[in-house]
């Protein structure tokens, strides 16, 4: 008698367990006496899009010529070796107390003169400079907002939007109450 209780013990098991209720269902609320619960056969199942847009920054950048002028300054020994020619011409010119006037000044005049001389001329580069600034990419995305059902329940044909495609079969609830 064992034998047989093991299996009517499994049979039973079974059959609790392929009458359980599709995982994407919620456990049905409490009913009242007036609502119970079937299957419809879905006859036809269309995605509903919708348009969201979406902005994205990003950065832009480019290359730009630009132009670099760089002043060269003068030498130290450049005006040094001025001044010692000036103050040796200037000290050949004149005599007594003038020689040494003339002398200071031929040094002054010969400091500047090697100064100028020394500088040469200005320095002009020419190169390119990478700017960048922030700008807004928007773009649009087509996604499915949800699914316009079609379905039929004991002979009668329903449309229904709903957030997911049911599949082949829909779980209704049917209630009902009286007209007036």
């Amino acid at each position: 008698m064992s034998r047989l209780l093991i299996p009517a013990f499994l049979l039973a098991f079974v059959a609790t367990g392929a009458s359980a209720q599709d995982g994407r269902y919620p456990p049905p609320p409490q009913q009242d006496d007036n609502t119970h619960f079937g299957w419809a056969d879905v006859l036809r199942v269309d995605p509903v899009y919708g348009v969201s847009r979406v902005e994205t920054p990003r950065q832009e950048c480019y290359d730009q010529p630009v132009v670099r002028r760089e002043q060269s300054s003068g030498s130290t020994a450049g005006t040094i070796l001025g001044a010692v020619v000036g103050g040796v011409l200037g000290n050949t010119v004149g005599k007594g107390d003038g020689r040494k006037a003339a002398t200071v000044i031929g040094a002054v005049a010969g400091g500047a003169v090697g100064n100028n001389v020394s500088r040469g001329d200005d320095r002009v580069y020419q190169g390119t400079e990478t700017r960048c600034r922030d700008v807004s990419s928007i773009s649009e995305q087509r996604r499915i907002a949800g699914y316009d059902v079609e379905y039929r329940y004991r002979g009668e044909v329903y449309v229904s939007r709903l957030n997911y495609d049911p599949g082949e079969r829909l779980r209704v609830r049917v209630s009902v109450a009286p007209a007036d």
